[in-house]
């Protein structure tokens, strides 16, 4: 790095082209990877230095710009290093300024959270970038709010949008808040919309965070938006972005020695106040709460050592328990019968065949009185005991009513989870007369909203395939389960074809091809379940011809919720149905499917969805293989 021999003057335009041409061809982690740390210790205290990188950057040939500039963000060790290294090159030079404002945050989401701390910071450094920095954060929320980049878009970008977002608020000032105050309410208010409209937990999640930022930096005086959701490591390392680093709190026009001996003569300063509040907190409450409690000293307490909490006696009849739920004023008798419900219809099924559909009825539109740990729980677990006691009149009554007015989303989504968690312990085998209810437990679709409905499905078609999947080793024999018959066989076409019949009629509430995508995702998902329970039944044939059509009816919906469901469904068929009847009686649909999945792992924007096709032709081939092998 010696560019002054004899003290004369030279030019580094070739170096400079030079530098462009390696980082083009590839050779960019090896030129700067020397560079970088070499110019970084020569720009430390060396203002000529300085001079000399920001010529070296700023007559790079604008073609070469791209990978010069990305590599000398990427490796910059802070902020200040890289508003050292780059001056304000992005000022200067627009080809620079797009690779730096727009391509590194809208276009590409590969970079660490520390690539765009160290971005971000370099813009809010220097009163010429700041300009830019509010730009920058202009552009992400209109990103963020755009509908169609949230159901475009993979979550991981959404992610990595927020993060920027979240950067820049913590490196604004208030002024400059205020100077924007419309623009960034405007954007909020568009943003969590979309967020909270979209059927993935963790986009909805990233919608309320992001918005509860936004909101604390605008609400100096009122107070701020909140929201409830389940904190993760996700959530908790984005409200740590709103925390400035020391590095990018520092004033940078100050001397390194000014700044120092500032934080030197601070340091003590808060320990002693710390002491100080420490020593003196506990002294006068001490004395108020002595004076306060000498009054009460004269009392004696009530012995209730031998006292016993009364306890409201259950109905022990099906018809008792109707009554109290419909009519009964006694709040702990309905809450004794709300929870001795389940047992009951369980060892009553005759009596409970005869009131089945109106006990269903009553179960369904129940609502909590009071204040009871696990209402939901309870309430769904008598209704899989009612729905699995009499099948086919209660599953009638409850499709039914999926499609039928005047019921809420969650009403509609409870009706879902009861018909796939009875069909799934219909198929379970029973032992001495109980039923496995593990297995049962363990199949649910979002109990609680907000969770990932589709995680247990995939699992247990993950499950599925791995128990096909023939390997050779030594070891002991697994011991055989005993068999029973499948219960759900006699009853699958009652629990799926009602659900399949009338998707695509809008009701004045409802509509499944409209704005009510979270329900049609929901439905997806339990027909794949239900077609995947059906195995080895008579109507599974039927089912999945249904099926088939229903999937390609649906394929190219936009939310990726419902994507992937319906490749869900795809699985859940091929596992199902025969290899024979698959290759006879849908032949041509296969094809067309084949044609599709492998679109969809070519060009479908989000991860699990291109999984999951990549799963499906994979059982296709497989399925081929196997039907090679029979002899004909």
């Amino acid at each position: 790095l010696s560019l002054f021999p004899g003290g004369s003057d030279c030019s580094i335009s070739f170096i400079s082209h030079v530098l462009g041409k390696v980082c083009i061809h590839g050779r960019q982690k090896e030129i700067l990877g020397v560079l970088v740390p070499a110019l970084t210790e020569l720009t430390r205290s060396d203002c000529i230095w300085q001079r000399i990188c920001w010529q070296l950057l700023e007559r790079v040939p604008d073609r070469c710009m791209e990978p010069v500039v990305l590599g000398f963000v990427q490796r910059a060790p802070g902020a200040d290093v890289l508003s050292r290294l780059l001056g304000n090159l992005v000022v200067k030079n627009k080809k620079a300024q797009f690779v730096v404002t727009q391509k590194v945050l809208l276009l590409q989401y590969s970079h660490t959270t520390a690539v765009l701390q160290t971005l971000l910071g370099y813009l809010s450094l220097d009163g010429l970038r700041r300009a830019l920095l509010l730009t920058v954060l202009q552009e992400l929320l209109d990103t963020w709010g755009s509908s169609s980049a949230v159901k475009h878009s993979p979550p991981e970008q959404q992610l990595y949008i927020s993060k920027a977002i979240l950067i820049c608020l913590s490196l604004l000032k208030e002024p400059e808040i205020e100077s924007c105050r419309q623009e960034l309410l405007a954007g909020m208010m568009e943003g969590v919309k979309c967020h909270l409209d979209s059927s993935l937990p963790r986009l909805r999640r990233l919608g309320m965070v992001v918005a509860e930022a936004i909101s604390s930096r605008l609400s100096t005086e009122g107070p701020a938006l909140k929201f409830e959701y389940e904190d993760d490591d996700e959530t908790r390392e984005l409200k740590s972005l709103l925390v400035q680093t020391p590095s990018l709190c520092a004033v940078p026009s100050l001397p390194d020695d000014d700044r120092s001996e500032e934080a030197a003569a601070a340091q003590p300063l808060v320990p002693e106040g710390n002491k100080k509040s420490q020593t003196a907190a506990p002294v006068m409450p001490e004395e108020e709460s002595d004076a306060e409690l000498d009054s009460d000293d004269d009392l004696v307490p009530y012995d209730m050592s031998e006292d016993k909490e009364l306890k409201t006696k259950a109905p022990v009849y099906i018809r008792d328990c109707i009554e109290v739920l419909t009519g009964s004023e006694d709040v702990d008798k309905w809450e004794a019968t709300v929870r001795a419900l389940e047992g009951l219809v369980r060892r009553n099924p005759a009596a409970t065949r005869e009131v089945s559909v109106e006990l269903a009825k009553i179960l369904l539109h129940l609502e909590e009185k009071t204040c009871i740990e696990g209402f939901v729980e309870l309430r769904q677990r008598a209704q899989v005991a009612v729905l699995t006691t009499d099948p086919i009149p209660v599953s009638k009554y409850l499709t039914s009513q999926f499609y039928s007015l005047n019921y809420s989303l969650r009403q509609r989504m409870d009706i879902l989870d009861v018909l796939v968690l009875a069909a799934q312990e219909l198929s379970c085998p029973k032992f001495h007369g109980k039923t496995k209810h593990s297995g049962a437990q363990k199949l649910h679709i979002q109990l609680l909203p907000g969770s990932d409905s589709s995680k247990d499905w995939r699992r247990i078609v993950d499950e599925r395939i791995k128990s096909k999947t023939r390997r050779f080793h030594t070891g002991h024999c697994p011991m055989e389960v005993a068999s029973s018959p499948n219960e759900f066989s006699s009853v699958a076409g009652h629990f799926f074809f009602p659900l399949i019949q009338h998707f695509d009629r809008p009701l004045t509430t409802f509509d499944l091809l409209g704005e009510d995508h979270l329900v049609l995702g929901r439905l997806v998902h339990t027909l794949a379940v239900l077609m995947y329970l059906a195995v080895n039944t008579v109507a599974v044939t039927a089912m999945g011809k249904a099926l088939l059509e229903f999937v390609w009816t649906l394929r190219f919906h936009t939310d990726s919720y419902v994507r992937q469901g319906l490749l869900s469904c795809v699985s859940s068929l091929l596992l199902s149905v025969p290899a024979q009847l698959l290759l006879t009686d849908m032949t041509e649909e296969l094809l067309e499917a084949q044609s599709w999945l492998g679109d969809v792992v070519e060009k479908d924007p989000d991860g699990d969805c291109r999984r999951l096709a990549l799963q499906n032709l994979l059982l296709m081939e497989n399925l081929k293989k196997k039907l090679e092998a029979v002899p004909s």
